[in-house]
């Protein structure tokens, strides 16, 4: 066993040396080779794919999409503290309260991450077909690319609707802007189209990379929103997504909860796309230890260097799990243990992770149930040693939840109820399987925030769910714009062509 973990590990790690290493240079150089005289070999042509890969590695940072997504939910938050440090100017809270504006850091970071992923995409795309290089997978390739910047959309229309579309990587005109229908018909048309052509077992050497398993899933999750983004009933379409990833048969919901987000979840057969992480290759990529540690849990983790103690679990999120829910373990709470068991006391005080907070604009050091869902490993410090926890965006939970909630829509939950796949979701957790009497919309939406806390995933399952501006913790009312992200200024003035999100 330790062999094939092993021997996995090294596949993996070769992967990201292929997708990162291109980045190690200025990118302009690739620009300045002609394409005859850069692409000699199959591995140049897959290398250079490699750069859109890449532009998925900001994901998970602390100003990011991800971040824009969590604060703005009700799992993240990102209070000020009584020494005066995270309140950034506001910005933090007029995320979490929908107040956005549009000249906000993290809103813009966010749009240049999905449309400069955009605009790779369609680089490598247009390169890989100019170049005269023939090989069985060249095609492959563009159609995995393809997928890749259907995926880079579909974050796209999720959070700013209406937004700017190009996929000719030659056309320099400002792009138009076009309506969420355009953009998910085109997202729809390009999974669709480009399928069949990816690699259906997702064995090693496509660890990281899109197949048919990612590609479907994502169509079921554009199916899953499409009441509410276009107005249309696709949830038996959703459910057809799914089954299309059921008879893939090449995952499986994993015995252990937490072995997916192991420093080391190469192995997991439950993770269907990821971003592949590596503490030298993608330094100052993956470090939430930092984003939402107190220095006092170097003791727990024997961490180096200073934690940042800002991103803590939304007060009263923590009340959705049961005592007995395994997963409620992806957050540290109450008393706090050195590595040999031993309460942590500091300064005679007993070191405690609090799930309250008692004041938003001056949260103490202490305050805040943190995260710890992925698996931190030994000796951490940022940008010197960061996480080698491989980020999941797709997971075969999801697919499960999905086709349950389509068909629970559908007015045939039923029919999954009894699935043993569906069943070890809850029993895995410590839980009872659902029973059909179990289901309303509070309890649906609370089971995918306890699954998928601090996954990117629930902004959108709130929006979906009807709940988006309700009143919260510190947070108002907010509007049905509120449902949008203002498109940053810094865009607008740049481009004539868009009309700033009503």
């Amino acid at each position: 066993m330790k062999k094939t973990q092993y021997t996995i590990q090294a596949i993996c790690l070769t992967l990201l040396l292929i997708l990162v290493s291109c980045t190690k240079l200025d990118e302009e150089v690739y620009s300045d080779i002609p394409l005859d005289k850069f692409f000699r070999t199959e591995k140049d042509v897959l290398m250079n794919a490699g750069r859109a890969y890449t532009k998925l590695q900001r994901y998970p940072e602390e100003f990011s999409l991800w971040t824009l997504n969590e604060i703005a939910s009700d799992e993240m938050v990102a209070p000020g503290r009584d020494d005066g440090f995270v309140w950034d100017n506001g910005r933090w809270d007029e995320i979490h309260t929908h107040r956005l504006s549009a000249t906000n850091k993290i809103l813009t970071l966010s749009w240049e991450f999905v449309f400069e992923g955009i605009a790779a995409c369609n680089e490598v795309i247009y390169e890989t077909e100019q170049t005269d290089i023939t090989f069985p997978e060249k095609d492959r390739i563009v159609s995995e690319i393809k997928i890749l910047r259907a995926f880079f959309y579909y974050w796209g229309i999720d959070n700013w609707g209406n937004i700017p579309f190009s996929i000719d990587f030659t056309d320099k005109k400002l792009s138009e802007q076009k309506n969420r229908q355009f953009i998910f018909d085109y997202i729809e048309k390009d999974i669709l189209n480009n399928v069949d052509k990816l690699q259906n077992i997702p064995g090693p050497s496509y660890y990281g990379r899109v197949t048919q398993g990612m590609a479907y899933t994502l169509l079921a999750k554009l199916y899953l929103n499409a009441q509410e983004w276009i107005g249309e009933d696709k949830f038996q379409m959703a459910v057809d997504a799914c089954d299309k990833v059921i008879a893939l048969n090449s995952y499986q919901i994993e015995d252990d909860y937490f072995s997916n987000f192991k420093v080391y979840n190469e192995s997991s057969l439950e993770n269907i796309f990821v971003i592949p992480m590596n503490s030298i290759f993608t330094k100052d990529r993956f470090y939430w230890y930092t984003l939402t540690l107190n220095d006092a849990s170097r003791a727990t983790f024997n961490f180096k260097g200073q934690m940042w103690d800002e991103f803590v679990l939304e007060p009263g999120f923590l009340d959705k799990f049961a005592d007995n829910d395994l997963r409620k373990q992806s957050f540290l709470y109450g008393q706090q243990k050195d590595k040999n068991g031993n309460d942590i006391i500091i300064d005679s005080e007993p070191f405690i992770y609090t799930p309250t907070i008692a004041n938003y604009m001056a949260r103490k050091k202490w305050e805040g149930a943190r995260c710890a869902k992925y698996e931190y490993q030994d000796a951490l410090e940022y940008y010197t040693t960061d996480m080698e926890n491989d980020f999941v965006l797709f997971r075969y939970a999801d697919v499960l939840y999905t086709k349950m909630e389509a068909l629970w829509r559908l007015g045939r939950g039923g029919e999954m109820l009894g699935e043993p796949d569906f069943q070890k979701l809850r029993t895995r957790a410590g839980l009872e399987p659902w029973q059909l009497s179990d289901l309303n919309d509070a309890e649906f939406l609370d089971e995918l925030g306890r699954e998928f806390a601090w996954e990117g995933h629930r902004r959108q399952d709130q929006i979906r769910f009807g709940v988006w501006g309700n009143p919260g913790w510190n947070k108002p009312v907010s509007g049905l714009n509120a449902k949008l992200f203002p498109i940053p200024q810094s865009v607008l003035s740049t481009n004539a062509n868009l009309e700033q999100n009503p």
